[in-house]
């Protein structure tokens, strides 16, 4: 089975491609940059040029493949992406017969388009990635070995990005998937705060927890470049995160068998990058 991976070089869509390799899948990776992306992806992958906001620029990536991985949108910051509808259209006529949607804040256009389909799909609806804690914490524990944030008792139902993955690869090689939108989270719901403690007991170090006060958070952020809507929503979701956020479901462990990983688990795989 040859299956097209989007977003092969981001968060989730790195696992997945990873993943599919080990189980012996054909996999060709979507890019907007093949060349850049070569060095990011496993041997054997093959790289295809192609821009979901562009939809006949897939014609070619498409044929012969029988399922896709799809992203809607994207988690590296630099990459503006909004996957036009159309891309799904295309699939279809194409000959795929499985998609796999990694859906982003709320379903859209393309998860849409996908249900009126004709072809076998599945949304996968991660709660918060563990790894926003690199882009957002790396820097100053490396540079300061401190964490500056805001509200550190906000909770989330954190998911590791490899358990993501790997219900999506079972989605993409495996029947009984067909309609299933599956709500993913870790096992736990734990704090900023308690976040920083697995963080600080996975590097052996202390790593103290500054808490900002909303003034000062709404300055950071600025600072960051985000514009003012933005920031509104950053301080909204810190001190009244939605419900599902934070709410703890067994997802993980009744598609694939076993206990979704916990942040304590992530922050081990991930020492290194902190130090």
């Amino acid at each position: 089975m040859t299956i097209l991976v989007t977003g092969a070089t981001g968060t989730v869509g790195r696992h997945v491609t990873e993943l599919l390799v080990e189980k012996g899948a054909a996999v060709r990776a979507l890019s907007r940059n093949p060349v850049k992306a070569r060095n990011k992806l496993p041997q054997g992958v093959s790289i295809v040029a192609g821009d979901l906001m562009k939809p006949e620029s897939l014609r070619e990536a498409l044929q012969g493949a029988e399922a896709m991985f799809l992203i809607v949108s994207s988690d590296e910051p630099e990459a503006d992406l909004n996957t036009d509808p159309g891309v799904v259209k295309l699939a279809e006529a194409a000959g795929i017969k499985r998609v796999v949607v990694l859906v982003g804040y709320e379903e859209g256009a393309a998860e849409q388009t996908l249900q009126a389909s004709g072809m076998h799909w599945t949304l996968v609806k991660p709660a918060e990635f563990m790894a926003n804690a690199l882009s957002d914490w790396q820097q100053t524990i490396r540079t300061e070995g401190v964490v500056r944030e805001f509200h550190g008792a906000a909770l989330s139902a954190k998911v590791h990005e490899g358990d993501i993955a790997a219900v999506a690869v079972a989605a993409l090689l495996e029947d009984g998937h067909h309609r299933q939108s599956y709500m993913l989270t870790g096992p736990e719901a734990i704090t900023r705060r308690q976040s920083v403690e697995a963080i600080a007991a996975a590097i052996g170090k202390p790593v103290p927890f500054i808490e900002l006060s909303e003034a000062e958070a709404r300055q950071q952020w600025r600072s960051q470049g985000y514009d003012e809507e933005s920031v509104d929503f950053f301080v909204q979701m810190a001190i009244q995160p939605p419900e599902a956020g934070y709410t703890v479901l067994p997802t993980i462990e009744q598609v694939l068998g076993r206990p979704a990983r916990t942040f304590a688990e992530w922050a081990v795989e991930h020492k290194r990058e902190f130090l």
